[in-house]
């Protein structure tokens, strides 16, 4: 007999078993196929109501029938521990398989929920594309402030700073022509209560012009004028920040 063929016969035993209408040698044979078939088990879970069920019936006579009264052999049967150990497994194999379940279908939906902030993401991106399929810009609120120098008397230095804002404070990027005077030459941010900071110092150029990077801890917004002077702090140029 194969073990499909086996299974199948030992299947339809089970009735049987819950029953007690068994031999004992074909109780044990189930008992010991019971340990290795999940199939089985769960269907014992099954059936497990059904001969408690079958004791309240009312007398087959009562109801019409000729048949005598359906009686159950419980000594005949398993013992309940032994069916309640077989239940047991089988009901913490539930639980295992369930977790396990669970467990798969938890990960599947982070990387759905994942994949779908990768979606998102893209059609952000995508939506920032022209008619002509161009990438475009962002509107942004305005980081960065440009402010023309103005000579002073005797001066003719010229140009532009450049104020841009930085978490830090203020970042002073100078872009001069003119340049006269006694080096070094320094870059004054003024605030409008008076307060000073030098941003910037640099070094003659035979070119008498110069593009310097600076910085100052005040904030951006509270820079109200930039000043250049030269060695001697002499007013070469100023450039009011609006």
């Amino acid at each position: 007999m194969s073990d499909l063929d086996e299974h199948d016969s030992l299947h339809r035993l089970l009735g049987g078993y819950l029953l007690g209408g068994l031999d004992e040698a074909d109780t044990d044979k189930l008992d010991a196929h019971l340990h290795d078939c999940a199939e089985c088990r769960a269907e014992l879970d099954r059936l497990a109501p059904v001969p408690e069920m079958l004791q309240h019936l009312p007398d087959a006579r009562h109801m019409g029938g000729d048949l005598p009264p359906l009686t159950v052999a419980p000594t005949a049967r398993p013992s309940p521990q032994n069916i309640e150990s077989l239940l047991g497994r089988m009901r913490a194999e539930k639980t295992r398989e369930t977790r396990v379940s669970r467990t798969r279908w938890l990960v599947a939906a982070s990387v759905a929920v994942i994949a779908a902030g990768a979606i998102g993401y893209g059609v952000i991106i995508n939506n920032n594309t022209g008619g002509d399929g161009t990438t475009q810009t962002p509107p942004v609120a305005a980081q960065s402030v440009v402010a023309n120098f103005r000579a002073e008397a005797g001066s003719a230095m010229g140009g532009q700073a450049t104020l841009v804002k930085k978490a830090w404070g203020a970042q002073v990027s100078l872009n001069m022509t003119g340049m006269s005077g006694k080096a070094p030459f320094y870059c004054i941010v003024k605030r409008a209560d008076g307060k000073q900071e030098q941003a910037a110092v640099w070094g003659e150029t035979p070119e008498h012009t110069a593009k310097v990077d600076g910085s100052s801890s005040f904030p951006a917004a509270d820079v109200k004028s930039i000043v250049i002077t030269d060695a001697d702090g002499k007013v070469l140029g100023s450039a009011t920040v609006t």
